[in-house]
């Protein structure tokens, strides 16, 4: 019975991307972020359990990408998606509003490449889906009112995914939240970040999200040798 626990979870951390992507198709982004976070925490909780039940799998590991494809990979896709074709009358050919699904395929690519990558014990190596897909949900949930404000901000938005798609499978060396102990030397870089998030979200609310993501990047870039 223990052995199917890790997958259990890790269908829940599906369903949830599958409830936020609808809630995404339905202009309803804050309900979706809502529902990606949901999808972390399990996604958090299915390898812990895994690991502490001894049932690790190699289809529990497939079905794990899958899940995180979709709660991180086309959910985001799609609440970037939705709100492109709101604004699509600044777009001159409107279906380039579909051009958001490439994030789903380069998170897919991530997700493989994770998989199969054995300097990521301790670190990453290019952005977490998790965290590409918490910054695209808090930004446009967050931030929707004054993103309809800018002109552009669908070449603005289309220019930031590609982006973000390169840092995905980008050959740079990201940090990660686990400590071997708890002391101050050797973990300045994650103890720095860690507190400088709480004024972020102070000021800023759920775009907060978006900014301590955009602050984890230049982190991880500017202490790269740190950090691997």
């Amino acid at each position: 019975m223990k052995k199917h626990i890790p997958n259990t979870i890790t269908c829940c951390n599906l369903i949830s991307g599958c409830i936020a992507t609808y809630w995404a198709l339905c202009g309803i982004y804050d309900t979706a972020l809502l529902f990606i976070v949901i999808g972390a925490v399990f996604d958090f909780f299915d390898g812990m359990s895994a690991r502490l039940l001894g049932v690790s799998s190699p289809i529990g590991k497939e079905l794990d990408s899958l899940a995180d494809d979709i709660t991180f990979g086309f959910a985001p896709s799609a609440i970037l998606f939705d709100f492109l074709k709101q604004n699509a009358a600044q777009l001159p050919w409107h279906y380039l509003a579909y051009a958001a699904f490439i994030m789903a395929a380069f998170s897919a690519l991530r997700l493989a490449k994770f998989n199969l990558d054995e300097r990521q014990a301790l670190g990453f190596i290019g952005l977490p889906t998790p965290a590409n897909a918490l910054f695209w949900g808090s930004l446009i949930a967050g931030a929707e009112d004054w993103l309809n404000s800018l002109p552009y901000v669908c070449y603005i938005l289309l220019a930031g995914m590609l982006l973000s798609c390169y840092l995905l499978v980008a050959e740079i060396p990201m940090f990660a939240l686990k400590f071997k102990h708890w002391g101050w030397k050797g973990n300045e870089i994650k103890y720095i970040f860690i507190l400088s998030c709480i004024p972020l979200l102070l000021l800023l609310g759920i775009t907060g999200f978006a900014a301590i993501i955009a602050w984890y990047i230049i982190l991880s870039v500017a202490t790269t040798k740190k950090t691997i």
